[in-house]
């Protein structure tokens, strides 16, 4: 079924409703970046040492205060105070023989990321406890993966719409329940089920943004809902200067979800997709939403364009078909869908796990946590920018190629020559690097969902949103070894990037072509060559195409051919003398002979 050529246009295209819609959709990108990222900031680990502990001090020694108790107390070496070690004291020595733990706590320097208090301060999260951060992350990133997988499914199930409403209406409760909770555990269970919530939700915009939108605007429309999720994330510092507490800055992120909650809860704000209605065979509600989309676009069609006789043609079904679902199972027992999504999906988790390495790089060169966080987000909008400049005139598979090829070559040159190269030659590998996965997981994914039919779009998205949250998972794992391993992590990951290149030209090119709607049309996708012939070829086929499917043109072929095979057994049972006769032209004047 060609949806884009034959019912989305006469239907008005990506008219003014569909524009209104696809503008919808990106408001809710700028609240969903609130949530993902501010885990960074209720983390958010300041500077301190141990607190002093008189008791720990010799008699004469214990009626210090202020810096004297503190040398007393506290050893200090170049980096400053000790994070967490005091002094001990043997029974009637005059000086200290040895360290130990901390007793009574730890002294802050506040604000940390515009917070006075973060889980860190709360719970004390340092020293011993210190891995306790990392393991929250990796468990909200964790709640993240498994949401696109199991909300995916579900967006093939039921629609993206009811798992858009299901899915913010569940993270709004969760979201108050982080804010309250008592004690770690609590925390890190509402923060996974949070993040899956937060996944469904955004997979399903995600998805319904995308079938919104005719082969010109898509691009276009998904990397302006992108910028909407840079402008989230340089929002959440200030969000988090006005509410100073960890507390009240998950209390305004759970906020903005309620109001999404009230307002795109609206049929008219978010209907379902038209285009996934048809495709799983729902034509009573597809027919209705295609009449809304073209009255909303400002067409008036005949009622027969949306008759079931002209839709069951359109869909090339016979009789009133029953609405049809597909489930994840189904693509694994496809050959063209299977290999292009685990490709794109090896490409997504290639893209953001190796970001990490090149992140770490920075963090000797901006110690600040503002700088460095404004500076990714920077680089996330420039490799938004890149790609809305390059990816439609060029094609997503070269523009794939060349991002997975510069992030290769940067990570093996820092691999190689990092303690040869000048400190501002690795801050700009490094910069690039991060620039760079960027674009090839953002068009990873978006390429994933435009070779993807629409009946599995859902669950293979998902499957592949999830392959790059465990690239990013990679950061926070390392982090809870204290980065040991981190030499071959990156190793890994570079070696992963110059392998995809070679799969990477396995895949189809999508642009300017309609988005697939069955697994026959995901199947039918063929690789193009990478670069085009220099020679000229006759492109006239020798038959018809429509040859294959219609059995009046195969018989003449046949006949053709039986015609041809007597033609040249009659040539060989000629005689040599009649032959040559035949082939001797008659002189001039003689009367030709019949044969």
């Amino acid at each position: 079924m060609e949806f884009d050529a034959r019912l989305l246009r006469p239907a008005g295209g990506f008219g003014r409703r569909a524009r209104l819609l696809a503008a919808a959709t990106w408001v809710p990108n700028a609240a969903l970046a609130l949530g993902f990222f501010a885990g960074l900031l209720l983390a958010a680990a300041p500077a301190h040492r141990c607190r002093p502990d008189p008791a720990l001090l010799p008699p004469a020694l214990r009626n210090l205060s202020g810096s004297a108790l503190l040398n007393a107390s506290v050893p200090r070496g170049p980096a400053g105070w000790s994070r967490c070690l005091l002094y001990r004291y043997a029974p009637g020595a005059a000086g200290p023989n040895r360290t130990g733990p901390c007793t009574r706590g730890w002294d802050y320097e506040l604000p940390a990321a515009g917070l006075r208090s973060t889980l860190v301060t709360q719970w004390d999260l340092v020293c011993s406890d210190r891995w306790k951060v990392p393991l929250e992350q990796t468990t909200y990133l964790l709640g993240w993966l498994s949401g696109c997988i199991v909300l995916g499914l579900a967006c093939d199930r039921f629609g993206r719409r009811a798992t858009f409403v299901f899915s913010l209406v569940l993270a709004v409760p969760l979201g108050i329940g982080v804010a309250l909770a008592l004690n770690y555990v609590m925390l890190l269970s509402l923060r996974l089920l949070l993040g899956a919530a937060l996944a469904g939700t955004f997979l399903s915009l995600y998805v319904a943004r995308l079938e919104l939108c005719d082969p010109p605007h898509r691009l276009m429309v998904v990397m302006v809902a992108g910028f909407f999720w840079v402008a989230g994330e340089l929002l959440l510092p200030g969000l988090a200067v006005l509410c100073r507490q960890w507390r009240l800055l998950q209390g305004a992120v759970t906020l903005t979800l309620a109001l999404l909650a009230t307002c795109w809860g609206c049929p008219s704000l978010f209907p379902e997709s038209p285009r996934w209605l048809l495709a799983t065979q729902q034509l009573e509600k597809g027919r209705k939403g295609l009449r809304a989309l073209a009255e909303g676009n400002g067409v008036s069609l005949e009622d027969e364009f949306y008759s079931q006789e002209h839709l069951l043609a359109e869909l090339e079904s016979e009789g009133a078909p029953l609405p049809r679902y597909h489930t994840l199972c189904e693509v694994f027992s496809t050959r063209v869908i299977w290999k292009n999504s685990l490709i794109l999906g090896f490409t997504a988790f290639i893209g953001s796990g190796i970001r990490h390495c090149f992140a770490r790089n920075l963090a000797r060169y901006l110690p600040q946590f503002h700088f460095s966080y404004f500076l990714l987000v920077a680089l996330e909008a420039a490799a938004c920018l890149f790609l809305c400049v390059t990816v439609n005139r060029v094609g997503r598979r070269p523009i794939l190629l060349l991002c997975t090829i510069l992030t290769g070559i940067a990570s093996l040159l820092l691999l190689a020559l990092t303690q040869y190269l000048l400190d501002w030659i690795i801050l700009t590998l490094s910069v690039l690097g991060i620039a760079y996965s960027q674009a090839v997981t953002m068009l990873s994914i978006f390429f994933a969902s435009e070779v993807l039919p629409t009946v599995v779009r859902g669950a293979g998205l998902g499957l592949i949103m999830a392959a790059s949250f465990v690239g990013k998972a990679a950061g926070p794992i390392m982090d809870i070894q204290n980065n040991r391993g981190f030499f071959l992590h990156h190793v890994v990951f570079a070696s992963f990037a110059i392998l995809s290149v070679l799969s990477i030209m396995l895949l189809p090119e999508s642009k300017g072509k309609g988005l697939p709607e069955s697994l026959q049309d995901g199947e039918s996708q063929r690789r193009p060559p990478l670069f085009r012939s220099s020679r000229r070829r006759d492109q006239l086929p020798l038959l018809s195409p429509r040859s294959a499917g219609h059995a009046p043109e195969a018989q003449d072929y046949a006949r053709l051919v039986t015609a041809t095979k007597k033609m040249l057994n009659s040539h060989r049972r000629t005689p040599p003398r009649d032959r040559r006769l035949l082939l001797e032209p008659a002189p001039r004047g003689a009367p030709q002979q019949e044969i």
